[in-house]
């Protein structure tokens, strides 16, 4: 089975702008039960939007499960940065198998928080598995690294080519297992994923009713292989929620100044009806949250404006998309 390289949640585009700060904070944040200070500023909220048929009440930005989470071994930095998202009320989770040890953060950070901690928040995670009982394997394996007896969305996880879809929806495929969970409550919603081809994403909709679907969003979507206009329009006509990632195209976006993170932060929220973004430290968690506090949505014309000051370069923003 192919552990996805690039996979979807979040972008780590904010390490290059706050990373430095992260043993620091993190050193800071944590004492004996690896609570986090509660020094930390409080921060605004947005009025909460409905993740689809689901009908969770999610925020315009969630957690997502990369970033510090995306690692091995870096536990007394990483489950800080859960412990402040939870503090600060954060409503949806992210995190897969494929992503390291990020499901045992986020198992150890529910531990320390409390027994009500993981009732909060919409829990998402995923498989990389097509088959049947390899997903089954890899569900019971997350349950177990999450410290919890249910997930609120797993999702079919960075979907790029028909022949998966055939492995999936074929005999002992994949949503055999999504079935089984289903009925037996392990699993109570599920969700595609993918950032590397929007037709295929078109079709996994078409074939299963799928709850969510958690897709590339930013302003250079337009230029090629756009998400905007076929994806996420498709799932408004179904009442599949969306979920945007890749909002700063893997950082390139901060780092060549094309754009702000609270533009890209508006603009994919926008489309959205929550972004997922990992973050590398605990100033990285109070910022992006803060971010819920913003305007939104963008005004169309900004959006245009964005679009068209990033397009020149767009090629440079959707690497993780089909050659």
């Amino acid at each position: 089975m192919r552990e996805p390289s690039e996979t979807g949640s979040a972008d780590g585009g904010r390490r290059g702008v706050l990373g430095a700060v992260a043993t620091t904070a993190a050193a800071v944040a944590v004492g004996a039960a690896g609570c986090p200070s509660p020094a930390a500023p409080a921060v605004g909220e947005a009025p909460a939007r409905t993740l689809g048929r689901t009908g969770a009440q999610v925020e315009p930005v969630s957690l997502g499960g990369e970033g510090i989470l995306r690692t091995t071994g870096r536990h007394r930095e990483a489950v800080p940065v859960i412990l402040e998202a939870l503090r600060l009320g954060v409503r949806y989770c992210d995190t897969a198998p494929a992503y390291q040890q990020s499901q045992d953060y986020y198992g150890e950070a529910f531990r320390a928080a409390g027994p009500k901690a993981r009732e909060q928040v919409f829990l998402a995670s995923k498989t990389h598995a097509r088959d049947r009982d390899g997903a089954l394997r890899l569900l019971d394996d997350s349950l177990r690294r999450l410290g919890t007896d249910h997930l609120d969305s797993w999702q079919l996880h960075d979907l790029r080519d028909l022949e998966e879809l055939d492995a999936i929806f074929g005999k002992r495929g994949a949503i055999e297992a999504v079935e089984q969970a289903r009925a037996d409550g392990r699993v109570r919603h599920v969700g595609i994923t993918g950032h590397h081809d929007p037709r295929i994403l078109l079709e996994a909709m078409r074939r299963y009713p799928v709850d969510t679907v958690l897709c590339a969003v930013n302003p250079a979507d337009p230029a090629r292989l756009p998400f905007l206009t076929t994806v996420v329009e498709e799932a408004r006509r179904r009442g599949v929620g969306v979920i945007g990632m890749k909002i700063m195209a893997a950082g390139r976006l901060l780092q060549d100044g094309a754009a702000s993170a609270t533009e890209l932060i508006r603009y994919a929220a926008s489309h959205a009806d929550t972004v997922i973004i990992g973050c590398s430290s605990i100033a990285e968690v109070r910022e992006n949250l803060g971010a819920r506090s913003l305007s939104f949505p963008m005004p169309p014309a900004e959006r245009a404006a964005l679009e068209a000051r990033v397009a020149p370069r767009a090629g440079r923003y959707d690497t993780f998309k089909a050659g």
